[in-house]
């Protein structure tokens, strides 16, 4: 295996293909920085262009637009609060709260040398331990996705804030909102009150820019301030020093990476999830939880690295099995397919050039991010700050339309965008998180489906969700997440209560 990968890399550095790789890279940041497009658009777009070119060379560009859009979407995250792909939500929490104390431009390098590490670390395991990982997936049965879900949606525990009722209310609503459209199971109709357009449900991207795109327009629109963020303030160097964030957030760094690979290899999962579950686990482990959503760090290092150790991880069954990890990786799937190269093992024995070639260019996009996005981004793309609120909000609200409307060139998204944004800013001004609402709605479908398939596959034997090893495991890490914060919060009380009585 070795052998092949250095067999592959004078390929891969072949100037034609080295020029793909950069302009891919440049290119995909620019599709994640515009909300409303997304890494499968952006290579979807760019598959039949690569008909005539060498498959290298096309391979090259989609590994730089999927690993440039995934960080692309920390831009406006950072800058505006809106997540520019949905795996930047998470994102949004800290990154936005340090641009506001005039911290943008290091919570945008945080968050490009946070991508540029989860990239590499995804794409170092795509070329070691492909073969072995894709046996793991194939263990994964629809009780053993349930119980992911299940998992998943206790990090609402952590994301309820100050008033738990009002975080499990907004985690219902996204819930219910998931609810929407044909069951995948029955095929009945399930709150779509006969109107056509919602037989599909709402598309994340439309309800993501909507809760999160709107609401600080239209606080901005009240505020009618007409000047931005002094230049003082836009510094990208800050006095913490880019190498005293290494020695903080290495940790982070590691334990996302390790989630963002184990949830890159279940088909269907997304960077989204691991973006969630980083951030998650980043906050439990945490000295001081209650920074976290108040410009934290951590929190942008671990989304950001949580969800670009998911890229070259969703390959794996890809390559090997011919499943897609995700929908990034169907499309890619879909490129090779159209080179003709079929996935499976006699991909790797017929074209181990090809194959190794492009998990190197995987690794070295990942690496690119850090030049491109980092030292020439950052400086440009935080002067947006700069720009008057009155002029933010019309630029704001002009992006966020042409984006979702080209999603499905429909009005009727436009509409939803609208409806989900006045939801968000009643929720925001009612105090209500808008995290737990959109964790329902990407997570609640998953484990609702994936139990109805176990029940049927087991005929309604519900011990299939705890007699199988990986399912028991799962569901027993799920009960000491949810009994973590309990049993916190009662050793605090009795050493509280030791002190005071000493």
């Amino acid at each position: 295996m070795f052998d092949q990968l250095l067999h592959a890399l004078p390929v891969v550095f072949h100037p034609a293909n080295f020029a793909a790789m950069v302009g891919g890279t440049a290119l995909g940041i620019a599709i994640g920085a515009l909300p409303g497009l997304s890494a499968t658009m952006g290579i979807a777009v760019l598959i039949p262009l690569t008909f005539g070119l060498d498959p290298l060379v096309g391979l090259g560009m989609m590994a730089g637009i999927y690993n440039g859009a995934m960080y692309g979407g920390a831009i406006p995250a950072v800058l505006l609060r809106i997540p520019g792909t949905p795996a930047s939500i998470v994102t949004t929490f800290d990154g936005y709260p340090m641009a506001q104390r005039g911290e943008a431009g290091r919570a945008l390098q945080i968050a490009v040398v946070s991508s540029a590490i989860g990239g590499m670390v995804s794409a170092i395991v795509l070329m070691t331990l492909a073969p072995p990982l894709a046996r793991v997936t194939l263990a994964f049965g629809p009780a053993e996705y349930f119980w992911v879900g299940v998992f998943g949606l206790s990090a609402i525990a952590v994301f309820v804030g100050k008033n738990p009722i009002k975080g499990i209310i907004s985690g219902c609503i996204g819930l219910l909102i998931g609810c929407v459209g044909i069951d995948t199971i029955t095929g009945a109709q399930r709150f779509t009150f006969g109107n056509v357009n919602l037989f599909d449900g709402f598309n994340i991207v439309v309800l993501l820019t909507g809760l999160y795109a709107v609401p600080p327009a239209l606080a901005m629109a009240e505020e009618a301030v007409k000047t931005g963020i002094s230049r003082a303030k836009l510094k990208v160097k800050s006095e913490h020093g880019m190498f005293d964030d290494w020695r903080r957030l290495w940790k982070v760094w590691a334990r996302s990476s390790f989630i963002g690979v184990l949830v890159g290899l279940l088909p269907g999962a997304g960077g989204n999830i691991a973006a969630f579950l980083s951030y998650n686990e980043t906050k439990r482990a945490s000295p001081d939880p209650d920074a976290f959503g108040q410009g934290a760090p951590e929190g942008v290092a671990a989304g950001e690295c949580g969800n670009n150790a998911d890229n070259s991880a969703a390959l794996v069954p890809a390559l090997t099995l011919g499943v897609p990890g995700s929908a990034v990786a169907a499309v890619i799937l879909g490129g090779l397919l159209i080179h003709g190269l079929r996935p499976g093992p006699a991909l790797f024995r017929d074209h181990p050039d090809i194959v190794y070639g492009f998990m190197i260019q995987m690794f070295f996009t990942s690496l690119l991010l850090i030049l491109i996005g980092g030292v020439i981004g950052t400086r440009v793309f935080i002067h947006v700050l700069r720009l008057p609120r009155v002029l933010l909000v019309p630029l704001i609200a002009g992006l966020t339309a042409v984006g979702v409307y080209s999603i499905n060139n429909s009005m009727f998204d436009l509409y939803m965008m609208l409806g989900f944004g006045l939801l968000g800013y009643a929720m925001e001004r009612l105090d209500f998180p808008l995290a737990p609402a959109v964790l329902g709605l990407i997570l609640g479908p998953m484990a609702e489906e994936n139990m109805r398939l176990a029940l049927l596959i087991s005929q309604n034997g519900w011990l299939v969700f705890v007699t199988r090893p990986i399912s028991l495991g799962i569901a027993a890490l799920t009960v000491l997440v949810l009994a973590f914060p309990i049993v916190r919060d009662s050793i605090a009380k009795r050493r509280t209560a030791h002190a005071a009585a000493s």
